[in-house]
């Protein structure tokens, strides 16, 4: 087995990063890993994720305008709204309100 990870349990390993209350993108997710136009691999690995047996916080990562585009894939359309309101975070519509004062950038980690 080899020691480099695969690129969903990087995606794994920077969505654990997410501090409680804030919230990023796919696309910037994939821009810190280096892969910039991979933005939809992240989203594939953030539903797989849900069936992860370690708890990745899927509900903080969200498309680029700040909708939750990934929710359905919570088992209930509400959830993903539910545990952002719970830390939070403003939903109206299935979109993140005042998204710049809730993003989360991972590059910020290579300051």
């Amino acid at each position: 087995m080899s020691n480099d990870p695969s690129f969903f349990e990087k995606v794994y390993q920077v969505a654990k990063l997410i501090p409680r209350g804030k919230v990023t993108t796919y696309g910037a997710i994939a821009e810190y890993l280096g892969t910039k136009g991979s933005a939809r691999m992240v989203g594939w690995a953030m539903n797989k994720s849900l069936s992860f047996p370690e708890e990745i916080p899927a509900h903080r990562v969200v498309n680029r305008n700040g909708i939750l585009s990934g929710k359905q894939h919570f088992g209930n359309p509400n959830i993903m709204q539910q545990l952002l309101e719970n830390e939070g975070i403003k939903v109206i519509d299935d979109k993140i309100i005042d998204l710049e004062k809730y993003f989360w950038n991972p590059t910020s980690l290579l300051k």
